[in-house]
Order: C-alpha cells, then structure tokens, then sequence
C-alpha cells in the first residue's frame, strides 16, 4: 500500500472481490435454498436443464420481495 504500484493492486483486489461477490451470490441460493448440494449424473441435458431451472429460480428468489411488492400494490 505504501507505493502507488500497491495502491493501485488493492484497488484492482477491491473490484475483483465486488465482482466475485455479484456472481457467486446465485450459487449459495442454488445450493442452500434448493439444497443443490451435489450433482446427480443423469446425462448433460438433463443436468444442464435442471441447472438452468434451477438458476431461473434462484433469480426469483432473490427479486421475492420486489415481486411481492409489486403484487400488493
């Protein structure tokens, strides 16, 4: 930190870290909402497809309260 070369790392670290978050946020809703904990090997289709259906949930999962909102109004 006390160089502006390190300066300049922690900030990229920070937006990285930021990133990261946004995007591993799904995959705790997809594993401790859903209990989606370990895959069953059903063929690639078909884990594929319940994958997305599973994502397309957490989605919902997350914008409940905002689509609820929007419902009582």
């Amino acid at each position: 930190k006390s160089t502006p070369m390190g300066a300049i790392m922690d900030k990229l670290e920070q937006t990285k870290a930021r990133i990261r978050a946004i995007g591993e946020h799904p995959f705790r809703v997809v594993k401790r909402q859903f209990g989606h904990i370990k895959v069953r090997y059903r063929g690639l289709k078909k884990n594929t497809a319940q994958l997305h259906t599973l994502f397309a949930l957490s989605n919902l999962w997350t914008a409940r309260r905002t689509l609820l909102r929007a419902m009582r109004a």
